[in-house]
């Protein structure tokens, strides 16, 4: 799919972009995201463009919950007071003095980002935007304690988000800034960290997604770099085994600058946010990429696989036939139409990803003749060459075996050494079923190839 940030080169590619994000834009509406930043994104010359991403999905309905750090912020204003403060474990230790720098800088950034959220400029992404942005008293708090001897004071982490106040607002269409900032019952007020503010806010408003945008450059592994990067995908169980170091040696070790954020995300889907993102801020437009693209350029963390392998049902049709139509095309594939694709959708498997199917297989037995057909195999362009093409081969392959039957056949007109590389060797027309000889289109002069399993 093309990056959205991607200008298209003609009307065509400007339509079929168009028309791909269309089922984002259906699924999103109305959904609660958490997104959280750093501060060092805040002094970035890109954030203005990562505000106009911020009004395009609140235009698009999008209930938008922004969670801002200020840690650079604060080291600056700490700086200009000439005070020193002591560091336990990565966490700042905040005394009294220390917390009035923190309370001028998160104050002062707030405010620049509710200027920004307010902008309206003409000829610009805001016009017209008249985006309502909120704060408040959300986040309730409470000291983080003494660790190793040392009383952390006035840094302390969140005790309890006023979900009820922030889905009121958003019902309102307004989009909620927390800074953080947390408060007690007595009136004390502590300094707390962006990810443990945005965490526990997405896990009390039960948000669709969380997103946290990294300093880091690029976090995401790519198919030829994936020293020290997270996959595209993972499950909790698997972000589990990253975390504890309890991974297969081919996969690589976490960064220890990737962990706190890992962590996160790990706690939020498994607390019952439905998916939390990891991006890199770096590049521009990344939140809108990792949205409104199926491949996306972060991490995703899920609770169960977005990947699945099942029978198919008479609501894949239409998947089933825009995956296949470019092969019939082509002529790769006998030609089917909805109406018989309807009538056989038992015999079909499909492989689905996220929702979206990117690869089935159909299976027509012959009992008679103790012999089943493989027909219908294909994937999806952007997904072969990762061993799916394999999966729903064994898959038709153990559903051939449990009916009792050895024999799978396929006629190819181009993947005949595929076949032939994964068990099937080449035979004649007289070898198929009577019944199949008889359907035989000798036109098409399909190559015929038999595997006999178990063999």
């Amino acid at each position: 799919m093309t990056a959205v940030n991607n200008k298209p080169d003609t009307t065509a590619e400007f339509v079929a972009w168009f028309r791909s994000v269309a089922p984002y834009i259906h699924t999103f509406r109305g959904k609660v995201f958490v997104i959280g930043f750093s501060g060092e994104m805040i002094t970035d010359a890109k954030f203005v463009n990562f505000i106009h991403d911020i009004n395009l999905l609140a235009s698009l309905g999008v209930r938008l919950v922004l969670v801002h750090g200020a840690r650079p912020q604060i080291q600056l204003r700490l700086d200009e007071s000439q005070l020193e403060t002591q560091t336990v474990m990565g966490m700042r230790v905040t005394d009294p003095a220390a917390l009035q720098c923190v309370k001028e800088s998160v104050g002062r950034v707030q405010h620049e980002i509710a200027a920004l959220l307010s902008m309206g400029l003409p000829n610009s992404p805001m016009a017209n935007a008249a985006i309502r942005v909120t704060s408040g008293n959300f986040v309730t708090a409470c000291p983080y304690g003494i660790i190793q001897g040392v009383d952390l004071m006035h840094t302390g982490k969140v005790r309890k988000i006023n979900a009820q106040a922030i889905h009121s607002r958003l019902e309102q269409g307004d989009v909620v800034l927390i800074s953080p900032l947390g408060y007690s019952p007595t009136g004390e007020i502590f300094n707390l960290t962006m990810e443990n503010v945005a965490t526990e806010t997405a896990i009390a408003l039960r948000a669709e997604k969380l997103i946290l945008l990294l300093d880091t450059v690029d976090c995401t592994a790519s198919a030829e770099n994936k020293a020290g990067k997270l996959p595209r995908e993972l499950t909790i169980a698997e972000s589990k085994l990253l975390l504890e170091h309890k991974i297969p040696t081919p996969t690589p070790r976490v960064p220890d600058t990737l962990l706190p954020a890992l962590q996160s995300a790990t706690k939020a889907c498994e607390m019952g946010v439905t998916r939390a993102h990891l991006v890199s801020r770096h590049c521009d437009g990344a939140i809108l990429q990792e949205l409104f693209t199926h491949h996306g350029i972060g991490t995703m963390i899920t609770q169960e696989s977005l990947q699945a392998l099942r029978k198919a049902k008479i609501e894949d049709v239409g998947g089933i036939l825009q995956l296949i139509a470019p092969l019939e095309t082509e002529g790769i594939l006998v030609r089917r139409g909805r109406e018989l694709l309807e009538i056989e959708i038992d015999r079909f498997t499909v492989f689905e990803h996220d929702g979206i199917i990117l690869g089935c297989a159909a299976l027509y037995p012959f009992p008679e003749e103790h012999a089943c057909e493989l027909a219908c195999l294909a994937i999806h362009p952007d997904y072969r060459d990762q061993g799916h093409g394999e999966r729903l081969l064994k898959h038709i392959e153990n559903k051939t075996v449990a009916q009792g039957i050895r024999k799978l056949f396929v006629l190819t007109t181009h993947a005949t050494h595929w076949f032939i590389e994964h068990g099937f060797s080449a035979a004649t027309t007289a070898e198929l079923p009577k019944t199949k000889q008889n359907l035989y289109n000798y036109q098409r002069r399909s190559k015929v190839l038999i595997k006999h399993l178990g063999d």
